[in-house]
């Protein structure tokens, strides 16, 4: 059981504005695929609460418990109809909206004298797995300065102190309502296409952590 890859999905709960978060049902169902491919990987999930506390209190619980060798996150963009590989994460946080506990942030960044720090070159990689099932993805270079955005830049930290290898955060849309395909035109997903690109990004995830445990120190994949 040590030997598997271990892989960590998260996404968030319902924060003010959107009572209903779709990467909750996005990272239960990746969470639940059986795969061949996936036989020898070892999947994890967490949902967090959206409150700087949550992120800053669990993430590391989370990651000292799985001890996973890539963080797959996902969050919600309810104003973008399509999908978004962040490819960095800026030194940001917004100081007029509140988190899901009613706090604000009380300065404009996360860390001090800091530059925007980004994911890595896989990114690339995922934007294409998602793009190749027929969604619209595209790459970002601004995650936001909510939630979404400082939980990147802690994943990160952690990629950098020696935690996971890799880590990569995507933006979902709002979906569709119903099980139903999308009508032609329509700029909505549904939940089976962002299962789909979910399970993509998944896949080419394992296959690079895979190629990273294999690569020497500081390989680029």
């Amino acid at each position: 059981m040590s030997d598997k890859l271990r892989i960590l999905l998260t996404g968030f709960g319902p924060f003010p504005g959107a009572p209903h978060n779709p990467t909750q049902l996005l990272v239960a169902r990746l969470a639940r695929l059986r795969r061949p491919a996936l036989d020898d990987v070892a999947i994890a999930s967490h949902i967090f609460p959206v409150t700087y506390a949550a992120v800053d209190r669990q993430l590391p619980e989370v990651l000292a418990a799985h001890k996973p060798d890539a963080l797959l996150m996902f969050g919600l963009a309810a104003r973008t109809s399509y999908l978004r590989i962040e490819t960095r994460a800026r030194n940001a946080v917004t100081m007029l909206w509140p988190d899901a506990a009613n706090t604000r942030s009380s300065k404009r960044g996360i860390a001090a004298n800091a530059d925007a720090m980004t994911f890595g070159p896989h990114t690339a990689r995922l934007l294409r797995a998602a793009r190749l099932t027929g969604i619209d993805a595209r790459p970002s270079r601004d995650a936001g300065a909510y939630l979404c955005n400082y939980l990147s830049w802690r994943a990160i930290e952690n990629v950098k102190a020696g935690g996971p290898k890799l880590a990569a955060f995507i933006h979902i849309p709002l979906l569709a309502r119903g099980a139903a395909s999308r009508r032609k035109g329509s700029p909505r997903i549904t939940l089976e296409e962002l299962v789909d690109a979910g399970e993509a990004m998944l896949m080419e995830m394992v296959r690079l952590a895979r190629k990273r445990r294999a690569s020497p120190a500081g390989v680029n994949i």
